[in-house]
């Protein structure tokens, strides 16, 4: 159930951390050191039931093609399958991948050219969440604080980052995302995610868990 929130508590409410739910802790380390993604994320060892799509993937912003190329890679050596090959679309280039842990990553940039060599660097992290209704979601959201950077009616809304936090929050319908990934949308149990907040703890409607956390830069490698 969502709890009610009074003005002070939403006032303080961000987006502070991404926590991954995996059944084998160490291999998940394993696997995110070599991705590249290490220090973006929290990972916690759970056997929590999940089935199907999970609802949600994890898209890194980087700055051209063959950066792009370059973590699709590292991805599929570490022993993630791939989803969607990398290739241009109308928004740019991108490829989707699956880590052994269940986890989706989608790898994307606006540019369709190389303007330099492949780096390791990532521009920005995009924890995308696929929820029923994207309208009553972005309004709980932005009632509890977060503050609303784009919004394109009830397809897409994206939230402005945390000052303590790289992390940034999008809300797309999940049918959508789903189709978006390459993946069949139907899926049961956890989602195997939880996001930290800056606040209290709650469940959104679509079933996505927030709990209070420390910033991520606060956690030791």
């Amino acid at each position: 159930m969502v709890m009610a929130t009074t003005a002070s508590t939403a006032a303080r409410t961000s987006l502070a951390s991404v926590t991954l739910e995996v059944a084998d802790l160490e291999a998940a380390r394993r696997f995110c050191s070599a991705f590249g993604v290490d220090t973006h994320i929290r990972l916690r060892a759970s056997e929590a039931h999940s089935t199907g799509f999970r609802g949600f993937t994890l898209a890194l912003t980087v700055t051209g093609p063959a950066t792009v190329d370059s973590f699709v890679g590292a991805a599929v050596d570490a022993g993630a399958t791939v989803l969607k090959p990398a290739e241009k679309s109308l928004w740019g280039y991108s490829g989707v991948v699956q880590a052994p842990d269940g986890t989706i990553w989608k790898i994307a940039t606006s540019e369709k050219k190389n303007t330099g060599p492949a780096t390791r660097e990532i521009d920005a992290v995009v924890l995308l969440i696929g929820v029923e209704d994207v309208k009553a979601t972005k309004q709980l959201y932005a009632g509890r604080g977060l503050t609303v950077a784009k919004s394109f009616g009830g397809k897409y809304a994206e939230f402005a980052p945390g000052q303590t936090s790289p992390l940034t929050l999008a809300l797309y319908q999940r049918r959508a995302l789903a189709k978006d990934l390459g993946v069949p949308a139907d899926g049961t149990g956890s989602h195997r995610i939880v996001l930290g907040s800056t606040a209290d703890a709650f469940t959104d409607p679509d079933g996505f868990a927030w709990e209070t956390a420390e910033p991520l830069a606060a956690t030791p490698s």
